[in-house]
């Protein structure tokens, strides 16, 4: 048996409270900050504000979009 496996095992048998609070650490332990990736979603943010303000796209409603996924 591996650690990875040992480790989960002894996971799986703590609370819920418990677990969810390793399960939070972990997936906050994976969102590494990336400046690259970061600056390409600033500029893509912005044109997209640019482009909204100059009426070139168009928005909708986010209840509109929420209603089409309650449908599915």
């Amino acid at each position: 048996m591996n650690s990875a496996t040992m480790i989960l095992d002894q996971a799986l048998g703590l609370s819920a409270i418990e677990r969810a609070n390793i399960a939070e650490k972990i997936l906050f332990s994976l969102d590494s900050p990336d400046p690259k990736i970061d600056s390409f979603w600033a500029k893509e943010a912005d044109a997209r504000v640019e482009a909204y303000q100059k009426g070139e796209i168009e928005t909708i409603p986010a209840e509109e979009v929420f209603a089409k996924y309650r449908r599915k």
